[in-house]
């Protein structure tokens, strides 16, 4: 009888606790709405999943914050669509809406052929311009494991970074336009962009391989809320370990080695694109 109360206890005590850990790390339903292909589970860790699922018949899948954000730093753990992700685009950006004058903060992953690297597209829009892309191919084979893709979105910059290194800096000029007064949303999509992700849309998706899926886990949001009023924002306790964030000297070598080694392209070396001259930004970095 002692023993067996010692198993009831037992077996209580475990699943008292993979409840709270399942509670502590749900976050897609409570953070976002969906839409599309989108199913959530918990690993053995239990740890929240959400995945997005692309077909021909059924299209891709889409979630995005309830909450919208005035400056943060956002992060999420992804594993990308692995073998042949051609035409394929996997996002984690912020958006203040679709309307003409928006802004936005993209990281976009464009699949590729099987063995080539994936690409990751960074982007920032502020009063509807946009045009500002750095592309890196990615050093690691990001459909292998889940990785950690940030962004740091403050006053004077806005960084991105992967796992622990930081990839680019998107700096505040106080004479051009910057994503600094409308409020974004977080989202998340998988979408078929043959038109556009691989090779300028030379290599569109290849059906035969779906369904193609992409994973996300560790969502965090650490940011400002504005209120309602237009009265100040609210802040989280400790918002100056991103509020004030610049890159320090070793961070900034990061950054020249990702460009250096991985960069595909930048819009301040595309002269076809702008015939007219350059970006101002681009002489001043």
């Amino acid at each position: 009888m002692t023993m067996l109360r010692a198993v009831s206890v037992t077996v209580g005590v475990a699943v008292a606790l993979l409840a709270a850990a399942t509670a502590a790390e749900s976050w897609l339903y409570e953070e976002f709405t969906t839409d599309g292909n989108v199913r959530a589970d918990y690993n053995a860790q239990g740890q929240q999943v959400a995945s997005l699922m692309l077909t021909q018949q059924s299209g891709g899948g889409a979630f995005g914050s309830r909450q919208k954000y005035l400056y943060g730093e956002f992060s999420i753990q992804m594993k990308l669509v692995p073998g042949n992700s051609a035409g394929t685009v996997t996002s984690f950006y912020l958006s203040s809406g679709d309307g003409p004058g928006h802004d936005e903060i993209d990281m976009e992953f464009m699949g590729n052929s099987t063995g080539q690297p994936v690409v990751l597209n960074t982007n920032v829009w502020a009063n509807g311009d946009g045009k500002k892309e750095h592309q890196f191919d990615l050093w690691f084979d990001p459909a292998a494991d889940y990785h950690t893709y940030t962004i740091i979105w403050n006053h004077k910059n806005v960084l991105f970074k992967v796992d622990d290194l930081f990839i680019r800096s998107f700096t505040r000029y106080a004479d051009l336009p910057y994503p600094g007064a409308k409020p974004m949303s977080v989202h998340a999509t998988l979408w078929d962009g043959s038109y556009w992700a691989t090779l300028k849309g030379k290599v569109p998706v290849d059906w035969s391989g779906a369904p193609f899926l992409v994973s996300y886990r560790a969502y965090s949001a650490d940011a400002c809320v504005p209120a309602a009023d237009a009265g100040p924002l609210s802040c989280p306790a400790g918002t100056d370990r991103w509020m004030n964030r610049q890159l320090d000297d070793a961070e900034r070598g990061t950054v020249a080695w990702a460009k250096r080694d991985y960069m595909r392209y930048n819009y301040c070396d595309d002269g076809w694109r702008f015939p007219q001259g350059f970006p101002a930004e681009c002489s001043r970095a």
